[in-house]
């Protein structure tokens, strides 16, 4: 159970920062948090994911991929479908998507929180059986949910008006990444499909990384540091997947 509650935590500590932080983030600060989330998710889908949907495959031979791939790329679609229907507006590009619907902008934005979350609580809950898996990748998604929640919280105070919305808010959307990670731990339980919901929750994260996040960080100066803080991410998750 605790590996459910560790992810939320790290959204929670993310989100409480915007009682302390009055305007909005550094730009070279934003961007190297958006950076270090990207490689922290890039890896995990590598590492915690693929290469397991590929291992409990061997019987495949050298088609061991098959599963993990038709996971991943059902994944990646099921995303972009969502992506598609559901209305939200980017927070760091305010660019509005999904289909057209009269609802407040602070919503939007919330709903597009939860979208980037939902890969992550699928993520999850898809390794917690695997036990040498779920707690590297758990820690690993609460460290770059921290950055992620003050990136998230400050748009949406903003848009609300008050912090404690924006706190609310921001915890709100940890809790549908739990809830999420509940609906793929109950799916993992058929093992036939373990390799299927591994490989799709890195196509879902994958998605949600080279749609949103890498955009983001390139935006505009100081790239670089998105880069940098990009390899350090991904340098972190492969650290604690060897040493936990």
């Amino acid at each position: 159970m605790i590996y459910f509650l560790i992810p939320l935590l790290g959204t929670v500590i993310g989100s409480s920062l915007v009682f302390f932080i009055k305007e909005k983030l550094n730009a070279k600060v934003e961007k190297a948090l958006l950076g270090f989330a990207s490689g922290v998710m890039i890896a995990a889908s590598i590492w915690s994911l693929l290469l397991p949907a590929f291992e409990m495959s061997q019987e495949l031979g050298k088609y061991a991929f098959i599963k993990g791939l038709a996971g991943f790329l059902i994944g990646i679609f099921f995303l972009l479908g969502l992506d598609e229907i559901i209305p939200h507006i980017h927070v760091l590009s305010k660019q509005e998507e999904g289909h057209h619907a009269k609802i407040s902008s602070a919503f939007k934005i919330l709903l597009a929180i939860v979208l980037h979350n939902i890969p992550e609580g699928l993520a999850t809950g898809a390794v917690i059986g695997l036990d040498d898996l779920a707690l590297p990748l758990a820690i690993g998604i609460a460290i770059q949910n921290i950055p992620e929640g003050i990136i998230v919280a400050l748009p949406l105070k903003n848009a609300t008006k008050s912090t404690f919305k924006a706190f609310m808010f921001g915890t709100l959307s940890g809790v549908m990444e739990t809830l999420s990670a509940l609906v793929a731990f109950y799916i993992a339980s058929f093992d036939f499909i373990m390799p299927y919901l591994l490989g799709f929750a890195a196509g879902a994260m994958i998605y949600v990384t080279t749609e949103e996040l890498i955009p983001e960080m390139s935006l505009g100066k100081h790239s670089n540091i998105g880069t940098i803080a990009l390899a350090l991410g991904f340098a972190l998750l492969i650290i604690m997947d060897s040493l936990l």
